[in-house]
Parts: C-alpha cells; structure tokens; sequence
C-alpha cells in the first residue's frame, strides 16, 4: 500500500513538472522572433479597461495573428521610475510573432475590426514599435 501511494505521488510529481517545464518553455521568446510592443500612455483625462483588453480585445487579436502568434503578454503600469513619478503608461500589449510578413498580413486583412474595438476600452492613442528579438539571457 505504501509503495503504490508513493509511486503514485511520485508520478503525479514528475507529470507536474513536466507540464510547467513546457509551459515555460512554451512561453518563451525566440532570437530572430518579432516582438510587438504596443504602449498606452499615461494622459491626462485618458481611460483604460484593462478587463475588456484582457478578456475581449487580447484574445480578439491572437485569433486574428492566428499560428504566427507564439504567446502575448500584458502589463499593467504600477509605478513609475521614482515613488512620486506618475507611471508613463497605463499597459503595454506584447505579441511575440514568428514572421513579421505573417504579422502584417493578418493585421491589414483585420485592420477595421481592430481600429473598431480599440474605443471600446481606451481613448489613448497607442504606439506600435515592433522589434526583432537580438538577445536573450539565460
């Protein structure tokens, strides 16, 4: 009975561990990868959902980049430089593409659906920079 409990713990740990390592792994960018960096900055008067950006408009985009799309991330401005900085953005949107013609392609084929859901959680103009991944640190 002992044997089999641990056996079966002992399982259960290695297909846990398994499962994080790939999601790490999945979840990590590429030298030569496209990065998408995509910046809302913190404005007087501006608004942000960041509920309706993760839940509705993220998800709407990674259909859209579709098997291009490797994995996206967003962050959540806290702070700024200093305790009495006010922060300089209130999220930044990343998409981590494999090709950037694959990028372009699929924004241009959705680009009026996108535009029309970009009021329906912010009135700050973004900026786009999209970058290749150089250098990785391990």
């Amino acid at each position: 009975m002992r044997l089999t409990t641990l056996f079966l713990l002992l399982s259960f740990t290695i297909l846990i561990s398994c499962k994080t390592n790939q999601l790490q792994q999945s979840a990590s960018p590429k030298i030569g990868m496209i990065k998408v960096s995509i910046l809302y900055p913190n404005e007087e008067g501006k608004t942000f959902d960041m509920d309706y950006y993760e839940k509705t408009h993220m998800p709407m985009m990674a259909n859209f980049l579709g098997k291009n799309l490797k994995f996206y991330e967003i962050d959540k401005g806290v702070a700024g430089r200093t305790p009495t900085d006010k922060i300089p953005f209130v999220a930044i949107g990343y998409f981590y593409c494999y090709k950037l013609t694959e990028y372009n392609e699929a924004i241009a084929k959705n680009i009026t659906a996108i535009v029309n859901d970009i009021p329906k959680y912010t009135n700050i103009q973004p900026i786009v920079q999209i970058s290749e991944i150089e250098f990785l640190s391990r």
